[in-house]
């Protein structure tokens, strides 16, 4: 045999085997998530008055363990439901066995759950049809958690789901208890209880808010409709509004213009300003003092050329300048004389 064969052959015996490998665990894999049972088993049926969401393929438990499967779902009597299952041969039934079928998880998954009651200790035979009498349908979690809509919205999502584990443990008959819920239940109340002061005063308020606006209604009313006439206005006018803004652009360049003109001479007044308040703060106390005393003392020179005849003038009023440095500061006096509004 040539090396080329050699080689063709040990190809071809490394490419069965992992065929057969890869067969084999497919059929391993395909037994486990089919739940296939080699064993020999009896097939059963049962009635119930409601099988929703039950399957072909669901467990069929006793204390929890699996002993079968579903085969089969069909309606009997128009208002029943037949289903049939098979449970293994070494797993003997009795004529009191009841079934129930439960919740697995709360995604909805149901099994059928047998347990032997207290009563006719008779072996049941293969073929033979549990009655609705020894059955009970899964709990309707519709109309349960619809009952407990309002306590539910008061919790957090974790809290719903705990409890509602809770209650489906306690109405199924299954490890939890009813001291369980009545403890959550509690623990629900007691927060509720202890907000119960925001919630009253939140309640308060919000009758305050309602009761002011039911009495301002006919305000709010007005409101509403005069700014309804002022939007429709803004709507009319907006062809004016649009091209007065035009305008004021327009303004607004010229105004640059004209500032930019008079830059120049702007900053120079600016400075001379600024020495103007120097010279005016240098000198502070002496103008304080002559415009304190300047109106006493052209009172009584007023009052002298007025009355007396000291002088041969008559003083009505007096305008002059004080003049500091190179700037000059005008002064305007008036006696307030009577004859001075002679003729």
């Amino acid at each position: 045999m040539s090396r080329l064969d050699t080689r063709t052959l040990s190809s071809l015996v490394k490419l069965v085997i992992f065929m057969v490998v890869t067969a084999l665990a497919t059929g391993v894999l395909a037994i486990i998530i089919g739940n296939i049972s080699f064993g020999s088993s009896h097939t059963y049926k049962a009635v119930f008055v409601d099988a929703t969401g039950l399957v072909k393929g669901d467990d069929v438990r006793i204390a929890g363990v699996k002993v079968g499967s579903v085969q089969d779902v069909s309606i009997v009597d128009r208002t029943q439901a037949l289903v049939t299952f098979d449970v293994q041969s070494s797993t003997a039934l009795t004529r009191s066995t009841h079934a129930d079928i439960r919740y697995r998880n709360l995604v909805g998954q149901r099994y059928i759950a047998l347990t032997n009651e207290i009563g006719n200790t008779g072996v049941l035979e293969p073929d033979s049809t549990i009655p609705v009498s020894r059955t009970s349908p899964a709990l309707d979690l519709t109309v349960l958690f619809n009952g407990f809509k309002p306590l539910f919205q008061a919790l957090s999502p974790t809290q719903v789901n705990e409890l509602s584990y809770e209650i489906i443990q306690v109405f199924q008959g299954q490890g939890g208890t009813l001291n369980g819920m009545l403890a959550h239940t509690a623990s629900i109340t007691q927060t509720l209880a202890n907000r119960d002061r925001v919630i009253g005063q939140l309640i308060t308020n919000l009758n305050s808010v309602l009761d002011h606006v039911g009495r301002r209604n006919r305000q709010l009313n007005d409101l509403i409709t005069t700014f309804q006439h002022f939007v429709g206005g803004l709507k009319q006018d907006r062809g004016a509004i649009l091209g007065s803004l035009d305008q004021i652009s327009q303004l607004s360049v010229q105004t640059a213009d004209l500032v930019s003109g008079i830059r120049g001479p702007f900053v120079s007044d600016v400075h001379h300003l600024r020495g103007f308040a120097a010279n005016l703060d240098r000198g502070r106390a002496e103008i304080d003092r002559a415009l304190q005393v300047l109106p006493i003392k052209l009172t009584k020179v007023g009052r002298t050329a007025s009355y007396g005849s000291w002088f041969n003038f008559y003083l009505c009023n007096f305008t002059g300048q004080i003049r500091i440095g190179k700037n000059a500061l005008p002064v305007t006096y008036n006696t307030g004389s009577t004859r001075c509004n002679l003729g």
